[in-house]
Formats: C-alpha cells, sequence, structure tokens
C-alpha cells in the first residue's frame, strides 16, 4: 500500500511520535510511506530512514491552496492509496488532495481535545474514518456531531514498548545522572513534557518545594521545549523556582534525545496536566516501569488505575501531589510494585504492534 503522512507541525510532541512510530513501523512492514512536512520539521530528524519519500511544503495554515494543490500532485504522481493527517489546520488541505484523486482515501487522526469547528464537517465528511487516540477523544467527536457515528475508530495510542525495556536493561543509572549533572545518588522525580501553561508544571514546582522539605535527597526535572515566544514560559517556571529556593534541587533539561533513559533512571514521573488526551508521556514512564503519579484528566484514567499501577490526585490539587510523591519516595517497595504493574499494563495495553495492526487494518478497510 502507499500511504502519505501529512503533518504541518513545527514542534515535537505526543502527536508527532505518533506519526514517526507508525510511518517507520509501516515501513518495516512493506508498505510504501511517503512523508509531507513543512521546512525544517523537527519530525524529519527521527524519518531518517524514509528520508528519500519525505517531501516539503509551506503547509500555512488551512486555506494554503498552493499547498493544496502541490500536496494532490503529490498524490498524483505517487499513486497515493492513503492520504493520513493528523493536525487539524492540514485537514482540509488532505480533503482536496484525496477529492483530487480517482481512488486516494482520507484517514485522519484527532490527537487532542480542543473542540473543532463547523467548518470541519465539510472536511471531515470527506474521510473515511476518524480516529480517536483515547475514548475521551472518541466522546467529544461524537459529541459535537459533525461526522457520523460510524466513520469515528477508537484507536488508543501505542508506544514501542520493547524500546523502554530495552533501554532499563543493563543501565548504568550513575553515569546518566552524572552526565546531566546531577547527584547519583538523589531520588529522582522527574516530568516530561512542553512548557506550556496546559501542561501546569507550575503545580509541580510547588508540589517539588513541599516534597523537598520533606525528602533530602529528592532533584526535581522537566525535560521539554517552551514554544512560547520569546520563551516566556521557561523564564516564568525559572523565576517560580528561585522563589522558592529550588534552585539547587530542580533542573531544566530541554529537549532529551534519550528521554527514554531519564525515565529509566526516574523513581517518581509525574504529569501536573490540566488535560490530557491520552498521555502519552504517562505510558513511556510506565514501559520504563517507573511508578507514576498523575492529576485525573480523562486521559490519563484512561492509562492508570489508581493505586494498581499509578496514583491518581486531582488537578491543581497541589497538596495531594505532594503527598503522593513524597508517599512513593520513601516506600521502595510501594514504588517497585507500581512500577513493575505499569509495565505490564503499557504492554498488554498500549504496545505499538497493536496500534499499528489496528491503524493497518482501517486502511485496508477504510
Amino acid at each position: 500500500m502507499r500511504i502519505l503522512q501529512l503533518s504541518s507541525a513545527s514542534s515535537f510532541g505526543g502527536g508527532e511520535r505518533y506519526l514517526v512510530d507508525l510511518s517507520n513501523a509501516l515501513n518495516n512492514r512493506d508498505h510504501d510511506v511517503y512523508v509531507v512536512l513543512r521546512p525544517r520539521s523537527p519530525i524529519a530528524d527521527q524519518l531518517r530512514v524514509l528520508a528519500s519519500r519525505i517531501r516539503t511544503l509551506p503547509l500555512r495554515n488551512a486555506l494554503d491552496a498552493p499547498s493544496a494543490r502541490a500536496l494532490a500532485r503529490i498524490v498524483k504522481e505517487e499513486r497515493i492509496d492513503v492520504i493520513h493527517a493528523h493536525m487539524a489546520r492540514d485537514y482540509s488541505l488532505a480533503a482536496y488532495a484525496a477529492r483530487s484523486s480517482k481512488h486516494a482515501k482520507l484517514i485522519v487522526t484527532r490527537h487532542v481535545l480542543f473542540p473543532l469547528n463547523a467548518l470541519h464537517r465539510r472536511t471531515l465528511g470527506r474521510a473515511s474514518r476518524i480516529i480517536a487516540v483515547s475514548g475521551a477523544v472518541a466522546r467529544q467527536l461524537r459529541g459535537q456531531r459533525l461526522v457520523a457515528d460510524n466513520k469515528i475508530a477508537l484507536v488508543h495510542n501505542g508506544i514501542d514498548v520493547d524500546r523502554y525495556a530495552k533501554a532499563c536493561e543493563n543501565f548504568d543509572r550513575k553515569e546518566f545522572l552524572r552526565n546531566k549533572e546531577l547527584p547519583v545518588d538523589c531520588l529522582l522525580v522527574s516530568s516530561i513534557g512542553e512548557l506550556r501553561k496546559l501542561k501546569r508544571h507550575e503545580d509541580f514546582i510547588h508540589a517539588a518545594a513541599i516534597t523537598a522539605r520533606e525528602v533530602s535527597n529528592a532533584h526535581f526535572v522537566i525535560a521539554g521545549v517552551d514554544t512560547s515566544s520569546n520563551e516566556e514560559n521557561r523564564r516564568e517556571l525559572i523565576a517560580l523556582v528561585e522563589k522558592l529556593k529550588l534552585k539547587d534541587r530542580f533542573h531544566f533539561l530541554g529537549w532529551l534525545n534519550d528521554a527514554e533513559k531519564l525515565l529509566c533512571a526516574t523513581d517518581v514521573f509525574v504529569s501536573a496536566s490540566a488535560s490530557e488526551s491520552f498521555g502519552l508521556s504517562i505510558v513511556e514512564a510506565m514501559a520504563a516501569g517507573t511508578a507514576v503519579v498523575a492529576t485525573r484528566t480523562e486521559g490519563a484514567q484512561e492509562v492508570v488505575e489508581d493505586q494498581v499501577n499509578g496514583m491518581l490526585v486531582g488537578i491543581e490539587n497541589v497538596g495531594e501531589l505532594a503527598e503522593s510523591i513524597v508517599k512513593l519516595l520513601k516506600d521502595e517497595p510501594l514504588r517497585r510494585t507500581l512500577g513493575t504493574h505499569a509495565r505490564s499494563a503499557a504492554c498488554e495495553r498500549f504496545s505499538l504492534n497493536r496500534m499499528v495492526d489496528e491503524i493497518e487494518k482501517i486502511y485496508w478497510v477504510g
């Protein structure tokens, strides 16, 4: 099958990891995979095996007619069977290209919980299937009534669980911590995610201040980039760390190419987000066998079973967040038990192979 993946993303997050893992897996299954991205897209670096099949277009917005026509030409020239779009602003471009083709079908994935607008009724009406990455996303799509219910397919996100298992085998934690300029004997609490308001990193920092008073060797890490103008979010978070006198205990690592190693080194992983459509970083931490504390977002509740394979706390409840972190840091057997159950859940429910099987079936059946 000849498949074209489309994304105008200018930063790398969960949706982009989904596209990369899906594209590489489909390529390994002997499909002909093409990818259309913006120039200088961060996705390209993760798709080097497909470098000869990556095309770049401006993809400025949903009304970028020149990009839509160019995309249609690529679909025709490469005899594409399936166009798979991943961002709302790309749906209309993909729909135009599919309409211009004699046989290409349109598939879109909805990765987030932000509501679509009425204009998407027409573009999504041309899609064979709309894939929701979680039950929460599927419920929102059905609630908006922009497409027929029978066009919505629930396919939970999947990750390469083997990558995390292999990363943690024979892992030299001390060497990793030294390379990141962290104390080798620390208890490490980490969070991974873009430095955006929605992620509520400030709640994590406030919880860290409480935790630091209870656990003397606890250190805290946020790994993620700031996509705001002039990195204002990062500056605000650093100022909060300094205000709370955590400068020597709190660390900002930026973008990590080896994020799986950070998870292997982590004692407690924290997701303090105000909203998660799925919670990909939570599942990644689970796959690494790391104990998780997450806020009760809709996505997290589909992934974490409270007190079984992780802990769930109230959104914006700093006290409850800190209490759970402290409890896990002080109770190593509990950490290990939750981590073991978390790894099992990730392997059983959220494997990449399962996700690709389900999407591949949708490509064939439509």
